[in-house]
């Protein structure tokens, strides 16, 4: 039993199950975990001044961090425990190697700290304490936002460390049982390394949280109601369960309506008509006369939008060879040049309508036109031609998905990314690959990602006019 396990513990009963006894066959690499790892080890090194090595040896030594530490120890009612600490750092006072001692240190992605990293803290010091033969008092929380480091103090007081305690043998009788339950919060499911692995026993059993909009309160609320899955959720009547949804207020019977229509989508596997002209008329009276489909890639944490993407479309039906990709890199943040060819493109080919998916591409660009000081008609203009799919495919269609991610409704319509397993999150990845290598073949698995990122975006646009046609 270690803190790896009681991390997962904290964040879902099931994750630490699954870490401790699932098959890892069905275990998928996140990006994510790999991305923070990367970020830790950075500011761990920051933290530490360069003294950072790992292991007994390093403690013996006295080196300002230490990482790649492992204690074993036993707990409360002779059970087993191990902790893998993130780092833990040299501070003054005394232990069994001399005129110091070490206290635990874990890194965070986020603003806020959580109880996670807390219990973290907590349980490492408990194990910690023995083994240097000295009391901790205190554990930090780092991050780091615009490139400053900063540093929490955390009291690993008493309260702290009997709450962390309890959580532990809770584990262990965890441990010992069959396979908990789905977590009724499926949004926590997103960067989890056993998401596909869930997801397809969600579907089976016909979890209401699948359906897009629903979350843990809302599926609690229909629960109490009588609703425990999605087909009495796709049986129930509108107005009776609008009634049931009051936390919508004037809302309730427009949400019991999509519910009902999202679930019997979702168990046919039938897309249902919602047509709204106000969403569709740009894209169709556009639809001759060529667009420009952008998409960005983005390092949110640094604020640094290191790609943009435009794909030229002279007709939405033309060869896809005939499109003009071009990405254009911008690799030191606020690149000056990158921005100006930004524009260039934009204000070129007669002001052409621009699609993308999602808000991300608009606000971006909108930001730097004001950063720029352009014209405030010329911004008013470039904002009117955004055309965001996203709320175009929402206000006109039902799918049968999950949610309207560009992934999962581009891979309903067939479309097929050439590299296998990709995300924004793996292109970030990559970017971070790049920044530590200066390898050029981690900016052309970027570049590749972001030109299917486009096409994908035109396939929506195609299915959107093809599906108009076919239901006039």
């Amino acid at each position: 039993m270690n803190n790896l396990y009681l991390k997962s513990f904290i964040r879902c009963k099931r994750k630490a199950w699954l870490d401790y006894k699932g098959d890892k066959s069905y275990k998928i690499w996140s990006p994510h975990q790999s991305i923070e790892i990367v970020h830790r080890y950075k500011n761990f090194y920051k933290l530490c001044e360069g003294d950072l090595y790992a292991g007994t040896k390093a403690c013996q030594k006295g080196t300002n961090g230490v990482i790649g530490l492992k204690v074993k120890s036993k707990l409360i009612n002779n059970i087993r425990a191990e902790i893998h600490p993130q780092l833990i750092k040299r501070v003054s006072g005394q232990s069994k190697w001399g005129n110091y001692k070490y206290i635990p240190v874990v890194y965070k992605l986020g603003h806020r700290t959580t109880k996670e990293q807390l219990f973290d803290l907590a349980f490492c010091s408990i194990l910690l304490e023995p083994f240097q033969e000295s009391k901790i008092e205190n554990g930090f929380v780092i991050s780091n936002y615009s490139n400053d480091l900063n540093v929490e103090k955390i009291d690993l007081n008493q309260k702290l460390r009997k709450k962390v305690l309890n959580l532990f043998l809770n584990l262990n009788e965890y441990l010992k049982g069959s396979i908990p339950e789905i977590t009724d919060d499926r949004k926590k499911c997103t960067l989890c390394s056993w998401q596909k692995f869930c997801n397809s026993e969600a579907k089976n059993n016909g979890y209401l949280t699948d359906i897009d909009g629903i979350g843990s309160k809302t599926a609690f609320l229909l629960q109490k109601n009588g609703i425990s899955n999605i087909k009495e959720l796709a049986a129930a009547k509108k107005n009776e369960l609008g009634e049931t949804l009051f936390q919508f207020k004037e809302q309730k019977f427009e949400k019991a309506s999509k519910f009902i229509n999202q679930s019997k989508s979702y168990l046919s596997g039938i897309p249902i008509r919602i047509y709204d002209k106000e969403y569709l008329s740009n894209l169709f009276s556009n639809k001759d006369s060529g667009f420009l489909i952008f998409d960005i890639e983005s390092n949110p944490d640094e604020k640094h939008d290191f790609l943009y993407g435009f794909l030229k479309v002279n007709n939405l039906f033309e060869k896809v060879e005939d499109n003009l990709y071009d990405p254009i890199l911008n690799l030191k943040k606020n690149d000056r040049k990158a921005h100006q060819q930004i524009f260039q493109k934009l204000f070129s080919k007669e002001y052409l309508p621009v699609l993308h998916y999602g808000e991300t591409e608009k606000i971006a660009i909108l930001d730097l036109a004001r950063q720029l000081d352009l014209d405030s008609k010329e911004i008013e203009i470039l904002k009117s031609r955004f055309i965001d799919l996203h709320l175009v495919i929402r206000g006109s269609w039902i799918l049968p998905i999950r949610n309207y991610s560009l992934k999962t409704v581009a891979n309903w319509m067939g479309f097929k990314w050439k590299q296998k397993n990709v995300s924004g999150s793996k292109a970030l990845y990559w970017w971070i690959q790049y920044e530590t290598t200066l390898n050029d073949i981690f900016l052309k698995k970027i570049i590749k990602y972001n030109r299917d990122d486009c096409l994908a975006t035109l396939k929506i646009a195609k299915w959107l006019i093809k599906n108009n046609k076919n239901m006039n």
